[in-house]
């Protein structure tokens, strides 16, 4: 058969005669004809070919990357017969390339017949990408301890993780976002992030962690001051009380994007009754209490309700703040509603309660003598058509916790610890 020999721009490849050329350069998604060639311009923007359907066997199809730009913007193969024995689609991600497709017939479909310039293979195998849902909470700040400069204080409650979500809604108000197209056998970050620890008697907590699904993160709660500040976070711990007068303000939550609402501010009283109290921590869909001496107490802010599983259940309460009195006063914070620990009463050596792990809630705040609450964990969880299967890539392996169950068509797995990778395939 005779060749002929192509030269156009920077592209330089023979190829097999018998091929009708198309001699204007395709700048869009076009469906190709058997027996043709044609020039692919991905300057633009990335192209799709769809290969010719009902092909005979021996029908060939020749493309050349016309752009010199596929790397960037690739050219996509797909076909309604199989290409090189796999339903997937396939692709040219590499610059100046040309492919010279034939039909073999039903068993292996599209195969290869020459190529130019190519990097490790001819085409690149590109699977079909789905839509993944998820709801991500990070790990619960912890309460503060309780203080005694001068008389005694007491602590703030912990903030809860943020929370971010495709079902439902997202803390902080926000509207659902949107779900994330996933490929096939690729590796995906996932981390549970861990809740915070309370602080001892006189000591701040620490911040939650992190929790995180591919690009998706939700921040750590904020955590709950002990004669200080709360810390800002997912949502935003509460403020410690203070004997002396000082507002201690609660933690403000993370605004992009947002994910749950602000601790509130410590008692700062200095007339009879006294009542020290810590503000209570920021919650998804609630911002927690001032400690306002008996006029409001510091509950942590409510969780946020989500049906991801199937059904309802609620997420990243923030934790009550501590409470101290002179008056021995037995009232309790309460935490808010989706793990919020609860905080301290007035009675000695007395802590904060811990938020509930997987629910991101976090941690009361302490009282007379008494420690923070440690926030509760955070979770991931996604849910995904039931036709696929996650499997753990984590170097070494065993790393993550999750279950997984069947809900409808879809599969639901729920990440309950750890740090690592994992990859979906069919």
């Amino acid at each position: 058969m005779a060749q002929t020999k192509v030269k156009e721009g920077l592209i330089d490849a023979t190829l097999g005669g018998g091929i009708t050329w198309d001699s204007t350069a395709k700048t869009a998604n076009f469906a190709a004809t058997a027996g043709s060639g044609y020039l692919v311009d991905t300057s633009s923007s990335a192209i799709t070919v769809t290969l010719p359907s009902s092909p005979s066997v021996g029908d060939e199809v020749t493309l050349v990357d016309y752009g010199a730009n596929a790397a960037t913007n690739n050219i996509t193969i797909t076909s309604s017969d199989d290409i090189e024995d796999s339903t997937n689609d396939v692709k040219i991600d590499y610059n100046k390339g040309s492919v010279v497709l034939f039909y073999s017939g039903a068993t292996k479909g599209w195969l290869v017949k020459s190529a130019a310039n190519e990097t490790a293979t001819a085409l690149i195998d590109n699977p079909p990408t789905f839509s993944v849902d998820y709801l991500i909470v990070a790990g619960g700040g912890g309460g503060g301890g309780g203080n005694l400069p001068n008389g005694g204080n007491g602590g703030g409650g912990g903030g809860a993780g943020g929370l971010r979500s495709t079902v439902d809604s997202s803390g902080g108000g926000a509207s659902a976002e949107t779900s994330l197209n996933i490929a096939p056998s690729t590796d995906y970050i996932v981390t549970v992030g861990p809740g915070g620890s309370g602080g001892a008697y006189g000591s701040s907590g620490t911040n939650g962690t992190d929790s995180v699904f591919s690009t998706i993160t939700s921040v750590g709660g904020g955590y709950g001051g002990s004669n200080a500040d709360g810390a800002s976070g997912g949502s935003g711990g509460g403020g410690g009380g203070d004997i002396l007068g000082t507002t201690f303000v609660g933690g403000t939550a993370t605004s992009s994007p947002v994910q749950g609402y602000d601790g509130g501010d410590g008692d700062n009283t200095t007339s009879s009754p006294y009542n020290y109290w810590g503000g209570g921590g920021g919650g998804a869909s609630q911002a927690g209490n001032d400690g306002n001496n008996y006029s409001t107490i510091p509950n942590g802010g409510d969780g946020l309700a989500v049906s991801i599983t199937g059904s309802s259940l609620t997420y990243a309460g923030g934790g009550g703040g501590g409470n101290w009195s002179d008056s021995n006063n037995t009232t309790q914070s309460s935490g808010g509603a989706g793990g919020g620990g609860n905080g301290s009463v007035r009675t000695t050596n007395s802590s904060g309660f811990n938020g509930t792990d997987n629910l991101g809630g976090g941690g009361g705040g302490g009282g007379a003598g008494g420690s923070g609450g440690n926030g509760g964990s955070g979770v991931v969880i996604l849910r995904y058509p039931n036709t696929y299967t996650i499997s753990e890539t984590t170097s070494g392996g065993n790393v993550l916790s999750f279950t997984t169950a069947t809900v409808g068509s879809d599969k639901v797995t729920t990440f309950t610890a750890g740090d690592g990778t994992i990859e979906f395939s069919t």
